[in-house]
């Protein structure tokens, strides 16, 4: 941008330089001088203003490098952070505020939970699941889940779809949290019942208070202990396939399932497809 700019002081001064020639130039040689400097002034406030383009492109508005993942889960609460990451899904786009939520997650396993992205519908259209984003945003954190808010980004050259985790084995250890925001899989894990009367499968929201479009939540055990899965209607709505296979569970399926390790008061996977049942 620098070169276009000095390229373009130099030939205004050239142009300057014809315009105010000496006085010997009669007025009929002067003339197609005269044009030949103003088809220059053309070029060169078309140079200029494509510089300023270039400037207010929203292609480069994060200009930082990103951090690595260490780098950001080191970071403290309400700090500036830059990260880079491969969309992995993405919740419905909320036309009233401009936003979406969004899950990436980067080649080394980092993953991140954008809150409510700022974007356009149709950049909303274009983050497609492997694309890949660098983000400039605050880290904070609600009810212990990790998450960028008040965010700018851009796209980035490349495209990553990760593998599922199988983390079943860490339900209930300390652990567990440091894979938060992971696309992961829990096998084998039995329904159990939800509700007060204790018969239940599922219930639209925590307390049963919903209705069909509502998030759906039900229980599952490993090894004794119970946990609560939810199937987020933002991200996963009553059309989907994930939705319509809730419904038909039954206490007592032993099943597989995948989706992302949201963190709420603890684990809360938001499930988004049974992989065996």
């Amino acid at each position: 941008m620098k070169k276009a700019l000095v390229i373009l002081l130099t030939g205004t001064i050239m142009a300057m330089s014809v315009a105010c020639g000496g006085t010997n130039t009669s007025n009929t040689a002067s003339a197609p001088k005269e044009e030949a400097a103003q088809e220059e002034k053309k070029e060169e406030e078309t140079v200029a203003s494509e510089v300023v383009e270039e400037a207010a492109d929203p292609e480069m508005i994060v200009p930082e490098e990103p951090m690595t993942y260490e780098d950001y889960a080191a970071a403290a609460v309400d700090a500036e952070v830059v990260i880079k990451g491969a969309v992995q899904a993405k919740q419905a786009y909320y036309g009233e505020k401009g936003v979406a939520s969004v899950y990436l997650q980067d080649e080394t396993g980092g993953a991140y939970f954008l809150y409510e992205l700022p974007c356009t519908e149709k950049e909303y259209e274009l983050l497609e699941v492997g694309k890949f984003i660098k983000v400039k945003g605050y880290k904070t954190e609600w009810s212990g889940e990790v998450e960028v808010i008040d965010a700018i980004w851009q796209f980035e050259d490349g495209e990553y779809i990760a593998e599922p985790e199988d983390v079943t084995a860490l339900l209930g250890t300390d652990e567990l949290i440091n894979k938060q925001n992971k696309k992961v899989v829990f096998k084998g894990v039995t329904v159990e019942p939800i509700g007060e009367d204790g018969t239940a499968a599922y219930l639209y929201n925590w307390d049963g208070s919903g209705s069909e479009g509502d998030d759906l939540y039900f229980n599952v055990s490993v090894n004794g202990q119970t946990y609560s899965f939810t199937v987020e209607s933002y991200l996963c709505g009553p059309d989907t396939d994930i939705y319509k296979a809730v419904k038909d569970f039954h206490v007592g399926d032993v099943i597989d399932l995948e989706g992302f390790l949201y963190w709420y008061e603890g684990p809360n996977p938001h499930i988004t497809a049974v992989l065996a049942q």
